[in-house]
């Protein structure tokens, strides 16, 4: 998400680098280029010209003028726009009523919003650590009902039948007795979408809303539908009194035009974001997280929180032991470090929040794909144990047998093992409090602030 608007708008403050001072008209020419960086990236208009102007504002100032690092100050300021265009901080999810608490999501069809219910729905049971009930109200669709079904036995969460024979509110009313009556904690409503915003639908999600009082009203969009996503949210937010939004697919979101339009057209806060298909890919929004993004600074934050959540502690504890000891790190070890970043979301995912990191080359970002890592752990499943515990007895016939076996060719499995002699070299390094040297030479090539200090 964001790869162009990134792209272009490092590439505006590196031209501002060589700049002594700011000037009126070196400040015109970069707050052009943030302009078009916007409008390619399917920001709404008015948005755009309110975003500029408050950036003039701030840019023509001593704040900037006076100063000795220009392109610095610049970037500062358009990362604190950037937050207040998004909204100020992470808008949470409110609990905060006699249970159970009602989740309403409405949207457009093929938005994500049966699949967005089962990630919240796991969310809120791991995170918060709710009994959740889910029911859909899509009488329209049957499939929607057996998927809501499936995707509810999948994340833990109660599912409340419902038949296509039954009127959508008398469904809405016997789920929430039912979550009344067996101390539910949160009960999310999934509602009917249609391809387009029509009257019938609007008029069944209002009887809906009033027949359940929900605590929370969450609009659930495509990210890639640009600037219809915040027109779309507009026309909904006109009929439903909205809480919040759900942003979706915006792991296939190079733009990210309607993260940036939604809260200004709206006045509603993004709440969450869907970044893949696996019901664990959803994760709160935080803008000012999501600017460090943009800006090319990472997003350290999240990237510990989510390896807290979801590495597997003890694996890591074991290889940690192992490592300490002094015995090898073997392909098996590889596999599983690789299997564990794609739990985490994928590589691309996790890339995009390391500092620095949308500033790479382009081979690099190619090189940093799901597809890639994929490849890999195919090739290493086409391996003999033996194999994967001794690498080196890998040779001609071997290598042959095993791109063979893993539809690749012989160059993959050599580039692969290359790839692991890397990692080992690492891992002998971390050995006997290498780590912290290790920690201490990467420090020196990161953005500042990046990574936090180092004891000695």
């Amino acid at each position: 998400m964001f790869e162009n608007l990134s792209e272009r708008l490092l590439r505006t403050v590196k031209n501002l680098r060589g700049q002594g001072r700011l000037t009126e008209d070196n400040i015109k020419d970069a707050l052009r280029e943030v302009r078009m960086a916007l409008l390619e990236a399917d920001v709404a208009l008015p948005v755009v010209r309110e975003f500029i102007n408050r950036v003039r504002e701030r840019a023509i100032g001593e704040e900037v003028l006076l100063s000795l690092t220009p392109g610095q100050v610049l970037i500062k300021i358009v990362h604190d726009e950037l937050i207040r265009t998004m909204g100020e901080a992470n808008a949470e999810l409110n609990l905060r009523t006699q249970p159970p608490a009602v989740v309403l999501m409405a949207g457009l069809q093929g938005s994500g919003k049966t699949t967005s219910v089962a990630k919240l729905a796991r969310w809120l049971k791991e995170q918060q650590h709710k009994k959740v009930l889910v029911v859909s109200c899509d009488v329209y669709r049957p499939a929607a009902i057996d998927q809501l079904r499936k995707l509810a036995g999948e994340v833990g969460a109660e599912f409340f039948p419902s038949d296509p024979g039954q009127e959508p509110e008398a469904i809405a009313r016997q789920a929430l007795e039912h979550a009344r009556t067996h101390g539910v904690d949160v009960l999310i409503v999934d509602t009917a979408g249609r391809l387009h915003v029509d009257e019938a639908m609007m008029a069944e999600i209002q009887r809906l809303h009033t027949a359940l009082n929900p605590i929370e009203t969450l609009f659930v969009v495509d990210s890639m539908t640009g600037q219809d996503a915040a027109n779309t949210a507009q026309a909904f937010n006109a009929a439903l009194p909205l809480t919040g939004v759900v942003l979706t697919k915006t792991d296939g979101d190079a733009r990210g035009g309607a993260a940036l339009s939604i809260r200004h057209i709206t006045g509603q806060p993004i709440k969450f974001l869907g970044i893949g298909e696996k019901t664990t890919a959803l994760e709160p929004f935080f803008p000012d997280r999501v600017a460090s993004r943009i800006l090319g600074k990472g997003d350290v934050l999240s990237l510990v929180e989510e390896m807290e959540r979801k590495v597997d502690k003890e694996k890591a504890l074991k290889l940690a032991q192992k490592v300490q000891k002094g015995k090898g790190f073997d392909l098996e070890d590889f596999r599983e470090q690789m299997e564990q970043m794609m739990g985490m979301g994928g590589i691309a995912g996790l890339l995009e929040k390391v500092p620095g990191f949308n500033g790479a080359p382009a081979a690099l970002k190619e090189q940093a794909t799901d597809k890639e890592v994929k490849r890999l752990i195919a090739i290493i499943n086409s391996m003999t144990p033996g194999e994967r515990r001794f690498p080196d007895i890998i040779k001609g016939s071997r290598k042959r047998r095993i791109a063979a076996g893993s539809g690749t060719q012989i160059q993959d499995v050599n580039r692969l093992l290359k790839q692991f002699d890397q990692a080992q070299k690492m891992m002998k390094k971390m050995k006997g409090g290498g780590l912290m040297k290790m920690m201490r030479g990467l420090q020196g090539r990161m953005p500042p602030g990046s990574l936090p200090p180092m004891k000695r």
